[in-house]
């Protein structure tokens, strides 16, 4: 416990500490989820950014580029595997401790601060809800990125912090548009602070502005030349609701969100207390008026602000607009609760809280550890049928390669079908052919139709899909000279059965 508590606030040693932590918590994780997810494929979003990430681009059709960049890089030093994919996420998560624990320095003191990377780490979004690498959990590392260059900015008032923040904000804005809230609530936080006129007065904000836009034009003008398909697909896929679907929709982000931050909350609430019988006596000993040095009030006002405002603004905002509320927006968005809450000024933090939440921790992952390959074998057992989670598309990828060098000779270039399906092949695939999605408008880039028809393409239609009519006449207007065939596949985990899912597979040759 004196342990515990010295290193995690000992100026000295607290950095190598909390590095250490964060990577045991990476590697733990990534070993959990390898066997947790055993029995299945990379989620179809971790195989998109993959395929992305094969092209650098300025934008990837349904997003700007910096995942599938990211995701490009990672898996030119890592081989293209399902534990190298996990690995991928794990990293993702681990770097967002770090920069949440350097954000806690500039709110609370170091005790304060490892106590919130803890509460962080039991959160399942820093987790096994963190188990699929995309846009949304690359926020986990651009937004506290953007909050920590902020309260840099709003203490230091300089051009150089300014010029942090501008590039800060346009890493953030690279990973997903999405982050205009979290913009938006350090905006409505600099102007509502007590503090406001020593910021606005700085030379800070304006830098912010001028190198943020500076930064964002080349991507701008990719927006302008693909006609703003990011925008096409939002309003596509997330708009059309009735007031009644949204109601229902935020109502379900809002549940699923405080659920999840509830669990993190509550141990910390034991952490804090110990296992008492007399609560109220516990509860006094950690609440207490006066001053609290521990706090920075200045900082921890603005934490509270941008939290508060980003809780609250995207679910009110769904209802008056009518938007479709995904329950994985809200992954970026409560990274700062734990340290809203550690910074209230009356709240008391003993250093045994310190080894009491560490201890939780651990034994919580160890648990994990040990029970993931039994709820894997679990989970096959009672969903057997479930063929978008146990589908065997690498398998079907790997068939599909053979077939295609044993008829050509040459690699795969290109894979058309649906996300679902097309994705999966370019990770699976040994060539990771191009993906094509037909009837797509908001087309990654990676490929075309012209190229698909000059190269030459497998084609594939899930007989399971509800959409197995519009991509069946894809297929025979574009592939008027395709050899067809029937492929069905099957996995098999530790003896137990999978779906049998059959596909029809178009062949179309290269060009002559």
């Amino acid at each position: 416990m004196a342990w515990v508590a010295a290193s995690a606030t000992d100026r000295d040693s607290a950095s190598a500490f909390v590095f250490a932590f964060a990577m045991i918590h990476a590697l733990l994780w990534t070993v959990i989820l390898i066997n947790l997810k055993a029995a299945q494929d990379v989620h179809m979003d971790v195989a998109e950014a993959f395929a992305w990430g094969q092209k650098f681009q300025l934008g990837y059709g349904k997003h700007p580029p910096l995942a599938g960049w990211v995701a490009g890089l990672w898996f030119k030093a890592f081989p293209v595997t399902d534990w190298a994919a996990y690995l991928l996420a794990m990293t993702t998560v681990a770097v967002g401790l770090v920069i949440s624990w350097l954000i806690a320095l500039r709110v609370v003191d170091y005790r304060r601060a490892f106590f919130v990377v803890v509460m962080l780490a039991i959160y399942p979004i820093f987790n096994f809800k963190g188990f699929k690498y995309n846009p949304d959990l690359l926020q986990l590392v651009t937004l506290p990125l953007l909050v920590l260059a902020y309260l840099n900015a709003f203490e230091k008032r300089n051009a150089m912090s300014g010029f942090w923040l501008g590039l800060a904000a346009a890493l953030a804005l690279m990973t997903k548009y999405w982050v205009l809230t979290m913009i938006g609530a350090i905006g409505l936080a600099a102007l509502i602070h007590p503090d406001r006129m020593k910021f606005l007065r700085s030379p800070a904000p304006w830098v912010a502005i001028v190198v943020t836009v500076v930064a964002m034009i080349p991507h701008l003008m990719w927006l302008k030349d693909v006609d703003f398909v990011p925008l096409t697909y939002a309003g596509d896929i997330y708009g059309h609701f009735t007031r009644v679907q949204t109601a229902m929709l935020v109502l379900g982000y809002v549940e699923h969100n405080l659920g999840l931050l509830a669990l993190p909350v509550l141990i910390a609430a034991l952490a804090l207390t110990g296992i008492s019988l007399h609560p109220q006596a516990a509860l006094a000993c950690i609440w207490s008026g006066g001053a609290n040095a521990s706090v920075k009030l200045t900082q921890a006002l603005n934490v509270w602000i941008i939290q508060i405002v980003v809780a609250v603004g995207p679910p009110l905002g769904g209802l008056i607009f009518s938007v479709y509320m995904k329950t994985d927006w809200g992954i970026s968005l409560f990274f700062l609760t734990p340290l809203a809450l550690v910074a209230i000024p009356d709240l008391r933090l003993p250093s045994a809280a310190l080894f009491r939440i560490a201890a939780t921790w651990l034994v919580l992952t160890l648990a994990t550890l040990a029970a993931a390959p039994y709820i894997a074998l679990h989970e096959i057992t009672d969903n057997p049928n479930s063929a978008f989670s146990y589908g065997a598309r690498s398998q079907l990828a790997r068939e599909l390669t053979q077939i295609w060098h044993n008829r050509f000779l040459s690699p795969w270039s290109v894979v058309a079908g649906t996300t679902e399906v097309g994705e999966p092949m370019t990770f699976y695939s040994p060539d990771h052919p191009a993906p094509l999605t037909p009837g797509e408008v908001w087309s990654s880039g990676l490929t075309s139709l012209a190229e698909a028809k000059r190269l030459g393409f497998i084609g594939i239609c899930d007989t399971t899909d509800n959409r197995l009519p519009e991509c069946e006449a894809w297929m025979a207007e574009n592939g008027k000279d395709a050899e067809q065939v029937a492929i069905t596949t099957q996995r098999f985990f530790k003896g137990h059965p999978g779906p049998a899912t059959t596909w029809k597979v178009y062949i179309v040759p290269p060009a002559k």
